[in-house]
């Protein structure tokens, strides 16, 4: 494990189901980020899941940071980071309503019922 270098993946990496229109234009990565994930995600994906063991020094210690999170340094550790944290934690919502609870049924009009039949017309 002397080499320092870090396997492109065997695909371009792609996450439609959290990003469907890519990462690129997702607006969350910048162009760097979205092109460092698609050569590299689909190696960081499996070594973080176990199928595929570590090779290199770089893969090594990707697979050591896994386990601290806080200690990522690389720009590759750091980017995958952001990943999983933008793909698996759940988004914030900040309504622009100044309301943050729901009002009570009550607190609406009743609703009026408009009669279904039209009335007719006498001759004239």
């Amino acid at each position: 494990m002397s080499e320092e270098y870090f396997r492109f993946g065997q695909k371009s990496f792609i996450d439609d189901v959290n990003f469907p229109r890519g990462f690129r234009k997702s607006g969350d990565f910048t162009l760097l980020e979205a092109e460092t994930l698609s050569l590299y995600g689909d190696t960081m994906g499996a070594l973080e899941s176990g199928v595929l063991e570590p090779l290199t020094l770089e893969e090594n210690n990707f697979v050591k940071m896994l386990k601290h999170p806080h200690k990522a340094k690389t720009k590759l550790e750091l980017v995958w980071m952001k990943y999983i944290k933008l793909s698996r934690e759940p988004r914030r919502f900040h309504s622009l309503n100044s309301s943050s609870h729901k009002r009570p049924i009550e607190d609406f009009p009743p609703v009026i019922s408009i009669p279904t039949e039209t009335p007719q017309l006498a001759p004239a």
